[in-house]
C-alpha cells in the first residue's frame, strides 16, 4: 500500500473511532429522523428509514476494511518495534555476560 494511502487510512480510524464522530454521526441521524418524521413535506426517507439503513451500511462496509488496514499497519510497525527492543536486549545481555566474566 502507499505512504498516502497508509496515511489516509491512519487519519480515517483514528476520526471514526472517536467520540467526536459518534457525537456527529448520532447529531445527523437525530436530524435525519427528526426531518422525516415530523417534515412531511421534506420526507425523502420516511419510516422505516430505509435509504439511512442504506448509508450506514455502506458507511460500515467501506470503514471497517480501511480500519483493519490501519490496525495491521500499526501491529506491523509494534512487531518491527518489538523485534529491535529484543536485538538490543540481546546485545545487552551479551555485554552483561562480558562483563560479568572479567569480573570473575
Amino acid at each position: 500500500m502507499s505512504e498516502r494511502g497508509d496515511r489516509a487510512s491512519d487519519k480515517l480510524a483514528s476520526f471514526v473511532g472517536s467520540w467526536r464522530f459518534v457525537l456527529l454521526q448520532s447529531i445527523f441521524l437525530a436530524i435525519w429522523f427528526a426531518v422525516n418524521m415530523m417534515v412531511k413535506v421534506l420526507a425523502w426517507d420516511p419510516y422505516p428509514f430505509i435509504l439511512a439503513n442504506l448509508f450506514m451500511s455502506a458507511e460500515a462496509a467501506f470503514t471497517a476494511p480501511i480500519i483493519m488496514m490501519s490496525q495491521n499497519r500499526a501491529a506491523n510497525a509494534d512487531r518491527r518495534t518489538l523485534q529491535s527492543d529484543l536485538s538490543t536486549d540481546e546485545q545487552s545481555l551479551e555485554i552483561l555476560k562480558r562483563i560479568e566474566e572479567k569480573l570473575k
